[in-house]
């Protein structure tokens, strides 16, 4: 791979390059299409880790979406100034961070309510449907579409087709970018190979002719007939995600009480030795924990940065060559990889086992199944040709001009469907699931 090509300034959907405007290129269009779409704005009310919280400093999809996307775009900026002379002579800093921080915010932005909790609870509802039989007229590469459900493919989806120009391109990002917010440029067919993180793949069979279009403009090699290998920038949006995943759940951690302030400030204390800022120096006992976390975790952040940076640069041949192993954390010094794993396996071992986010859990299944059973078993009767009961045709309604029709193929209609409810809240989805069972949530 080239750096010219891999920045590629065209649009999916527009066959000329974007125009810039003054102090803004189309990189930095791209990210305020990402910040004024409606699906970015619908992560506020969408769980990050923990439920949607009466506590304002719990974080959301949408306040974890805007700070890795801070990250990101600091780790694009100094990989850049460190790689200026093999960059092309068009090519700012500022561009690198821009990229990286619109694919940052666009990283989530297919989740379905209830974050993980509701992809699981999709796939589960989608195994159970195929066992009845709902998925039998389907191709066996589109069953596992629904059967793996996937919030990264889904948001390639939102980016590509539903946002702003329905089906025509949709945000109609450039190329570049679109490159950096694919994870996983494989379908469906690769979630559980060897090699592969499980059930993990960034492209339904619905967009696999923009995929290959995406990979053959970016100069992707193809690694296999539905794969490619990831764009470079890639990983700086998965190290953001992990910096910030692994720094914000301590936090939040602390302020749910399921952590003690020593244990957080212990681990980022190892990590950033004698480089403490004056301000962390002069802080009494009467400072809050919040404020002292506050200070210590940017700089934390600083040298986290500062550490995947560095691992880019040392492994840009790799990178270039479509050949690295594992992602950029492993590859960072053992001081921050050392932090970054601690701190998940804290919170895989005391934070995520709290009662509240496992209630939490078995209510998406509840609700997503609720909402399954109507929206898809009204496709079911639609598509069987015989008339829709006034129950079936109601629920349709509820999907506006985004229902599916009679003459539409079963497996376009479940998407439809899938759209509708992957582009929820977690309010809404428990709401309309409410109602929909006849209890007014009122």
């Amino acid at each position: 791979m080239d750096w010219e090509t891999l920045l590629c300034r065209e649009r999916l959907g527009k066959p000329v390059a974007s125009s810039e405007e003054l102090g803004r290129t189309p990189f930095h269009k791209d990210h305020d299409r990402v910040i004024f779409s409606g699906a970015f704005r619908r992560l506020g009310k969408k769980t990050q880790v923990h439920p949607v919280s009466s506590n304002d400093h719990i974080h959301t999809r949408l306040t974890h979406s805007l700070e890795v996307g801070c990250v990101g775009r600091s780790l694009g900026m100094r990989v850049a100034e460190m790689l200026r002379g093999e960059l092309p002579e068009w090519c700012e800093p500022a561009d690198i961070g821009v990229i990286v921080q619109a694919a940052c915010l666009a990283h989530d932005i297919g989740n379905p309510p209830y974050g993980h909790s509701g992809e699981d609870a999709i796939r589960h509802w989608f195994h159970q449907a195929a066992a009845q039989g709902w998925l039998d007229p389907l191709t066996d590469a589109q069953k596992l579409d629904f059967l793996n459900f996937e919030g990264n493919a889904q948001g390639f989806r939102v980016l590509t087709q539903l946002e702003y120009h329905q089906f025509e391109g949709g945000m109609r990002l450039t190329y570049a970018t679109l490159g950096a917010y694919l994870k996983y440029p494989w379908t469906s067919r690769y979630a559980d190979s060897p090699g592969y993180k499980k059930q993990k793949f960034g492209c339904y069979q619905s967009e696999f002719a923009l995929l290959e279009q995406i990979a053959d403009k970016l100069g992707l090699p193809i690694q296999d007939e539905h794969s490619w290998a990831r764009h470079p920038l890639v990983y700086l949006v998965e190290a953001a995600d992990d910096i910030c995943y692994a720094l914000i759940d301590l936090e939040d951690g602390l302020e749910m009480e399921l952590l003690a302030y020593p244990e957080v400030e212990r681990l980022l204390l190892d990590l950033v030795g004698d480089d403490l800022p004056e301000t962390y120096r002069l802080l009494g006992p009467q400072d809050s924990t919040r404020r002292k976390l506050a200070i210590l975790r940017g700089k934390a952040i600083e040298h986290l940065v500062n550490a995947a940076a560095e691992a880019f640069v040392d492994q840009q041949p790799a990178l270039l060559a479509g050949k690295l192993r594992g992602d950029l954390v492993e590859h960072m010094p053992a001081k921050a990889r050392h932090c970054v794993l601690e701190a998940k396996d804290i919170a895989r071992k005391k934070i995520f086992q709290d009662k509240r986010k496992t209630l939490h859990e078995i209510g998406a299944y509840s609700t997503l199944e609720t909402l399954l059973d109507a929206f898809c078993g009204a496709v079911n009767e639609l598509h069987t040709g015989a008339h829709l009961s006034f129950k079936h045709e109601r629920i349709l309604d509820l999907m506006g001009n985004n229902a599916p029709r009679q003459d539409w193929d079963l497996y376009s209609s479940y998407m439809r469907v899938i759209d509708f409810i992957a582009g929820m809240t977690d309010l809404y989805a428990a709401d309309i699931a409410s109602r929909i069972r006849g209890i007014n949530p009122g």
